[in-house]
């Protein structure tokens, strides 16, 4: 029997805008060399298989080139997925056993809202030859689980970067998550997200990149619900706990 993978734009209502993430749902768990040339194939950000179990659905995320621990746009994918075709009803939310433990989505209306873990970042030196390959200099570098962060003085800046991408493939992180104050109306923060060491350049739209982003500026701006902005017409909406954050955002097949 053959199996079928879904393309879903994550992040967005619009077509052709936001993170395209490949979904496809196994009968059973499956090797994960197969797994990684099948996300080599479909040569998107990332794409995530999904086994189901008695309590939600086991997942994982692959990159062209590497699994990786925590993916948003392909959870909010996965979800829209799950409910669109009918694997869970509308009003059943969708549960995913992962490497970074239980996440979960639920529906809002005509959103989506995620349950993650955040990964708040602590200060940091940067690492030799960031701010070259960014083409910036820092106006701050902290580290969380995953990635650098890096604020930058405005989104002026921010816009402007053409980084080097084999230069940052160097830096030991999953990736760099560059950000800095918005000045465009409607929006708190403005971030972009490189991760050439992943075998991506720049993603477009990062979830779990919010997991640390949203601590960051909800500790600045002193509130706790925040509005972002990303690349290809894309944003996204974060309240922040203090143990978890949650992402509400739109998917479009």
């Amino acid at each position: 029997m053959g199996l079928t993978i879904t393309q879903v734009d994550a992040f967005t209502d619009q077509p052709f805008a936001g993170n395209p993430a490949a979904i496809c749902a196994l009968p059973a768990a499956a090797d994960p060399t197969w797994m990684q040339a099948v996300a080599r194939e479909m040569n998107l950000a990332d794409t995530a298989f999904l086994v189901r179990r008695a309590d939600g659905y086991d997942l994982r995320w692959f990159t062209p080139t590497i699994e990786v621990d925590l993916c948003g746009h392909a959870t909010l994918a996965s979800a829209h997925v799950l409910w669109q075709d009918g694997h869970l009803s509308p009003d059943q939310p969708a549960r995913f056993w992962t490497r970074s433990g239980l996440l979960t989505a639920e529906r809002r209306g005509q959103w989506i809202e995620l349950d993650f873990p955040t990964t708040p970042e602590q200060p940091a030196e940067a690492p030799p030859g960031l701010a070259a390959a960014l083409g910036a200099a820092p106006r701050y570098v902290g580290r969380s689980t995953f990635d650098y962060l890096v604020e930058v003085e405005s989104e002026d800046v921010l816009r402007a970067l053409r980084p080097d991408f084999a230069a940052l493939r160097a830096i030991p992180a999953r990736g760099i998550s560059v950000t800095s104050r918005a000045t465009t109306a409607g929006y708190d923060f403005v971030a972009r997200f490189f991760a050439p060491a992943a075998g991506i350049d720049e993603d477009p739209v990062t979830g779990s990149a919010y997991c640390c982003l949203g601590p960051f500026w909800a500790e600045r701006l002193g509130r706790r619900e925040l509005v972002a902005y990303r690349r290809r017409r894309a944003a996204a909406s974060c309240a922040c706990g203090w143990a978890r954050a949650a992402c509400t955002s739109a998917a479009r097949r």
